[in-house]
Order: structure tokens, then C-alpha cells, then sequence
């Protein structure tokens, strides 16, 4: 039998580039049908950076559209990210052009996942991105294939890495934000601009893309409810861990009657729990299905080689023939995206007050919970050094996120509170 050759084309040749073309310089035969992936033609910012693998045989394009369109290649994997400029223009080119694409590009998927499966369609060709979620851990493929027989009603999660790194730094070595952060940066975990992962837009992308392939539903990052860890304090990890927990960012999505929820926050998590005991830059998901109950995933989330294995994965499943809508059905068939509405979020919260020392202070923060329904689980006063004020952390008992805001508003207006209540989720998992 005749083993056909696959010529690839991968525009962007940096971490995740560069461990494709590494891998597959040294395993072209990788995939099961016996076929050949050889990389022939490529495309990047720099022609002349020294790389591990020699590139003077492959094709050079100056244009990653141009590389798209080429009717040289038959396969076209995007490394270039961001959601719109070139990465947009090279994957609408090459399913323009009726070729398969590979992307590890989660703002392209989360921002325009569902138009670009509209594309792929028209054209009778797959588009994939197992690594534009968990690097080299397999969520993807998990809901779109594994999973399909389930109704999936939640999904939570660590999907970046590098927050997770500093959230567990600053826990461990009691050290700032700010001083963690740069040690991320010197070491290569967070760019010179690290806005997109500390921020909490990186996670966000990829639980939107998770809960269009659990809930059967267009990706809308633009309904994602996000906030970062930059606000994130020692004083808090301390009070949280005084309380039993860890602070993680969570990503996390859920499906009720309703609507969809899909939210990013750094919220507490108990001692014990598999995502609290997830440290350094690993990402862990829980998956909740109907009859398959729990499922966790936990793996490398980033880095070149689990990254490549994962857009290796997809190339194989193009060179094997498999074909499934891009996500759980076609694209006109895709549900609207619904948020959940703040009225009906309902969960358990952490508040910091920061309060001056004189008497009937509790006694006030109390009558205020009262007077909007929020009933207190616990509580803690401990005079901290320095903190310019008295910290009082109490935990309430599951409240409607409207109630949260209408308490916390009342809560800063009291006379003995020196700053606004500091909002922290305690994560439903």
C-alpha cells in the first residue's frame, strides 16, 4: 500500500512552532495510518533566529496568507495568536482555499470560533484546536469526542498557568504580587506584558471555547464575566488559608434553565480539593456530566513539547480521515449564547472589610447582612501589622451575586469602613 506524504504549512515558529517542527523532523511516520507529516513550508517574524531544527530546505513565506493559500501545502497549522490581524486572515485564506487547519490559537476559536466553523463547513474541511486549551492535556478532544453521549452540565477549572504559578508562590513564600510577577517574567512564565494572563482574558478564552463544546453553543468570549488576580493580596491568602482555603483562578462555565454562565474569577478553594493542591504552572479540569458524574482532568498546560503533541494529535486526526462538527453541530445548528443572568448566580462569597478599631463595628457590618438577607458562615478578626486598619473576614452562606453588590455598596458606606469590601468567590467544585 502506497503511504501518502502530507506537506504541512505552519505559520508562527516560536515555542510551540518550533517543538512541531522538532517533532516531526523526527517523527514524520508518527501517525497511526502510516502516512507521512513533513513540514514544507513556513512562515514567521524572523527569518534568520537559530533554531533547533534547520529550516534552509523548507519554503520561506514572508505573508502567513500567502503560506495559506499555497496550493504547495495540505495541511495549514496556525501559531501566529490573537484573535484578528494575521492568524484571523491565514485560517479564513487556507479553508477558503479548501485545506484543513490546525490552530493552538484560543482567541481566534473563543472570538471567532463560530464564523470560522461556518467556513470549514461550506468548505467540507476540518478545523481543530486541541491546543488552544490545556497545551498537551486533552480537554478538547475530550468533549467533543469522549464526552458526546453525556449532557455536561459544569465545567471549572485551572487553565492558565502562569497565575497559578504566582498564586502559589506568593502562598508558599508569603511574597507581593508584584515581586512574584517579576520572578514569572525572569523565568519565562509570564511576558514582558502580562496582562493577557494575570488578567484573566487567557483563561477566559478557553472556558468559552469548553463551554461551546459541552453546551452545544456559538463561543462567546464577549459574554465571559472576567477578572484577574492583580487586585489578588498577600493579606488575603493569608486570611483565606486562616479559613481552610487556597485562592485559585478559576475558570469556570455551568448550564441551568436559565442560560449559560461562563466566568473567570480568583475565588477560594478548601483545603484537600484537587484544585487547591494544583500547584506551580499545571492546569486541572472537573468536568460534570449527567451520567458520568465527575471527571478530572490534570496535565501540562503550556510548553512546547505537550503543546506540539496536541496540534500533532489534531494533524493525525486529518490524516486518518476523521471528521466531526467543529464543535458538538454544525454551525447553523449552534444554540444561541444566553447569560445567566446576575439575579439567578447564586453562590457562597468571601469578604475583607477593612475597619478602624472602635467598638460597635461588628455589630454594624452585621445588622447591614441582616437587613439584605446574607447570612454569615463564618468569621474572623485578626490584627495584622501594618494593614492600616483592622481586617474582618467573614464567609456567607450561598447568595445571589445582585444581593453580594447591594451589600457591599452599603457595607463601604458605614462610617468605621476605611475602603471598599473585598469581593472573593469560594469556588462551587
Amino acid at each position: 500500500m502506497t503511504k501518502k506524504t502530507w506537506r504541512i504549512g505552519v505559520a508562527g515558529l516560536g515555542t510551540v512552532g518550533g517543538g512541531l517542527l522538532d517533532f516531526l523532523s523526527q517523527r514524520p511516520d508518527f501517525a497511526p495510518v502510516g502516512d507521512r507529516a513533513v513540514i514544507t513550508a513556513v512562515s514567521a517574524r524572523n527569518r534568520t533566529r537559530r533554531r533547533t531544527t534547520d529550516i534552509s530546505a523548507i519554503a520561506w513565506f514572508d505573508d502567513p496568507v500567502a503560506l495559506a493559500a499555497s496550493p504547495d501545502i495540505d495541511i495549514f497549522v496556525e501559531l501566529v495568536g490573537g484573535s484578528d490581524g494575521p492568524a484571523k486572515a491565514a485560517v479564513e485564506a487556507a479553508l477558503k482555499s479548501g485545506k484543513p487547519v490546525v490552530t493552538a490559537n484560543k482567541a481566534l476559536i473563543a472570538v471567532h470560533g463560530a464564523e470560522l466553523a461556518a467556513l470549514a463547513e461550506a468548505a467540507g474541511v476540518p478545523l481543530l484546536f486541541e491546543a488552544a486549551v490545556m497545551g498537551g492535556t486533552p480537554a478538547v478532544k475530550m468533549l467533543r469526542e469522549a464526552l458526546v453521549g453525556d449532557d455536561i452540565s459544569a465545567l471549572a477549572g485551572i487553565l492558565n498557568g502562569t497565575c497559578n504559578f504566582i498564586l502559589s508562590e506568593m502562598e508558599s513564600k508569603g511574597r507581593s504580587f508584584a515581586a512574584v510577577l517579576a520572578d514569572a517574567q525572569a523565568l519565562g512564565y509570564a511576558e514582558a506584558d502580562p496582562t493577557t494572563d494575570v488578567g484573566g482574558f487567557d483563561a477566559a478564552h478557553k472556558i468559552s471555547i469548553l463551554a461551546a463544546l459541552a453546551f452545544g453553543c456559538a463561543p462567546d468570549f464577549a459574554a465571559a464575566e472576567i477578572e484577574g488576580i492583580e487586585a489578588v493580596e498577600q493579606l488575603d491568602i493569608s486570611l483565606a488559608k486562616d479559613l481552610g482555603y487556597r485562592i485559585r483562578l478559576i475558570a469556570s462555565t455551568e448550564k441551568t434553565a436559565d442560560g449559560v454562565a461562563v466566568r473567570v474569577h480568583p475565588s477560594l478553594v478548601a483545603f484537600g480539593h484537587p484544585l487547591a493542591e494544583t500547584r506551580g504552572a499545571t492546569n486541572a479540569l472537573f468536568i460534570e456530566g449527567s451520567r458520568i458524574g465527575r471527571i478530572f482532568l490534570q496535565g501540562p498546560g503550556a510548553g512546547a513539547g505537550p503543546t506540539a503533541a496536541a496540534v500533532a494529535a489534531d494533524i493525525a486526526d486529518i490524516m486518518t480521515g476523521a471528521r466531526r462538527p467543529v464543535f458538538q453541530a454544525p454551525a447553523a445548528l449552534l444554540n444561541p449564547f444566553i447569560a445567566i443572568a446576575p439575579d439567578h448566580r447564586v453562590g457562597k462569597a468571601y469578604l475583607r472589610l477593612l475597619v478602624k478599631d472602635q467598638a460597635g463595628v461588628i455589630a454594624a457590618v452585621s445588622e447591614t447582612l441582616a437587613e439584605c438577607g446574607v447570612s454569615i458562615d463564618s468569621f474572623l478578626q485578626k490584627p495584622v501589622e501594618d494593614a492600616g486598619g483592622v481586617p474582618i473576614v467573614l464567609t456567607t452562606h450561598a447568595v445571589a451575586e445582585s444581593v453580594l453588590t447591594e451589600v457591599i455598596d452599603r457595607i463601604e458606606r458605614l462610617p468605621a469602613v476605611l475602603e471598599r469590601p473585598r469581593l472573593l468567590r469560594i469556588a462551587r467544585i
